[in-house]
């Protein structure tokens, strides 16, 4: 995983940033309790539903993300131009990708 450091103070999911931050937990919530499932020989189908919900839960905040992210990192750069528009398209470009592919 890269980090990136620009000029701006704030990523573009900071002023969601505790929205993320609970739904990120409930899904962590939903982690344990498919652990939970394994561990008391659930029904494999009721295991696989839950599995589902959190893929769902999962794919919602990181479209979310990416979401913020083009409507304000990429934006911004797209503003300044340059290398630095071309860059963060490009990262856009492989992010959506993998999204795509999971």
């Amino acid at each position: 995983m890269t980090t990136h450091t620009t000029e701006q103070s704030a990523h573009g999911y900071s002023a969601n940033k505790e929205a993320h931050l609970k739904r990120l937990r409930r899904i962590e919530g939903q982690a344990r309790g498919l652990q939970r499932m394994i561990e008391e020989d659930k029904y494999c189908i009721d295991v696989l539903t839950q599995v589902s919900a959190m893929t769902s839960a999962l794919e919602a905040v990181a479209l979310s993300l990416l979401d913020e992210h083009l409507r304000h990192c990429v934006a911004h750069a797209v503003a300044e131009g340059g290398e630095v528009a071309e860059t963060k398209i490009a990262e856009a470009s492989a992010a959506i990708a993998r999204l795509v592919k999971s």
